[in-house]
């Protein structure tokens, strides 16, 4: 059967090749040495956070099967893509500086002469079956083949719409290193990685990669691939540092107080990636809202605006009960109450944080009525205020 295996010996489930591998040998070894690793598994900063979803099940389905807000968590329109070619993106951009979103997470970052992409997901679902899972909303905008050649690929986690296995595949016969938190690079040995191209990191680690620093930085989050989640394999947040700019990019995770403490170490930054969707009431700990990343931000940036904001983990999957638009609305709303600068391009879109850029609503003519689904859940603190404590489920009926 393609794409599976047996073990070598009892009898077990079968395992899709998707799912990766569990570390083990010396990266277990490994594993278990870290300060950050308690009682079999990785803890995040701060102590516990739920990762499963909370309340009964009975309200999320009440939610999530709702016939009147399921159709808001589509575009009613194909979502318009930034025609970008491989002639564009072999421009050497005019600031030293330049971000290209894919979609999701995904971000190509041209920086200092160097390219890093971070979390490349080019397959149709995020999902170990081609069959069934979240599918794309928007067509990728451009072949993986089009960015050029890239000198590190960064993961931040190995869910499925961070670590692709059919994109890491086609990455694999480059000479692309691999920067990924630890652990992850049990799956991408698997799929075809020399171990040689791998640096696997615990949080606030770092190594270098040409004239670039990448560190591993905490993250509120969790990890897992398979039907029995192990915990053994970290998720982090990533620092790059060049000889002139640096960046951020959250990858998945809760607001948590750690972002100061990144901010002082690293910062600031000239434009920083941050999460803001598929957040829900059900799992508060683990994805920021709009308010929460744009507050996220703030932090990494000493305490006030400064630097750009780029949006990210909307648009192109459907993961949560809110609305399609609301992750762009309710963050270009937060972010013009406190003065900060957020870049809204289309998917595939480049820009400069230091040169003209995407501002527009580009959502709003393709989405369903967004009338004020995107407003504050009550019990939702502004970015000045602290993190919330009571969710309803505003804006998601």
């Amino acid at each position: 059967m393609a794409g599976f295996r047996f073990p070598g010996s009892g009898l077990r489930a079968l395992r899709p090749a998707a799912f990766g591998a569990d570390p083990s040998g010396e990266r277990m070894a490994r594993i278990r040495r870290s300060p950050h690793f308690k009682d079999g598994v990785f803890q995040n900063p701060g102590g516990f956070a739920r990762t499963r979803p909370s309340g009964s099940t009975r309200e999320f389905a009440k939610v999530y099967f709702d016939k009147e807000s399921r159709p808001r968590r589509f575009p009613r329109a194909a979502v318009p893509l930034h025609p970008t070619t491989a002639a564009d993106l072999a421009k050497a951009p005019a600031t030293g500086l330049r971000l290209t979103w894919i979609g999701h997470s995904s971000v190509l970052a041209e920086i200092d002469g160097q390219r890093v992409l971070f979390d490349p997901v080019w397959g149709e679902r995020c999902s170990p079956f081609p069959f069934a899972g979240p599918r794309r909303l928007h067509p990728v905008p451009l072949p993986l083949t089009a960015l050029g050649p890239v000198d590190v690929v960064v993961i931040s986690h190995d869910h499925y719409d961070h670590l692709d296995m059919p994109t890491i595949k086609a990455l694999a016969g480059t000479d692309t290193v691999f920067a990924v938190p630890l652990g992850v690079g049990a799956h991408l040995e698997r799929w075809g990685v020399s171990p040689d191209r791998l640096r696997e990191l615990d949080w606030h680690e770092s190594t270098r990669v040409g004239g670039l620093t990448l560190t591993a930085t905490p993250a509120r989050h969790f990890c897992g691939r398979g039907l029995r989640n192990t915990q053994h394999t970290l998720w982090a947040s990533w620092v790059v540092a060049g000889e002139r700019h640096r960046v951020y990019h959250s990858g998945d995770t809760g607001y948590f107080e750690g972002f100061e403490d990144i901010g002082a170490a690293h910062g600031p930054f000239d434009a920083t990636m941050i999460q803001i969707g598929a957040y829900s009431a059900f799992w508060p700990d683990i994805h920021m809202t709009p308010d929460e990343g744009v507050r996220s931000h703030l932090d990494l940036q000493g305490g006030g605006p400064a630097g750009v904001l780029l949006p990210i983990h909307w648009g192109t999957f459907n993961l949560a009960t809110h609305a399609w638009a609301e992750p762009g609305e309710w963050t270009k709303d937060a972010a013009e109450e406190v003065g900060q600068t957020v870049a809204f391009p289309r998917p595939g879109e480049p820009f400069e944080p230091a040169g003209e850029l995407p501002v527009e609503a580009w959502w709003r003519a393709v989405s369903g009525p967004i009338d004020h689904l995107w407003r504050r859940p009550r019990g939702v603190e502004d970015v000045a205020g602290t993190s919330r404590t009571d969710l309803d489920l505003a804006g998601e009926r």
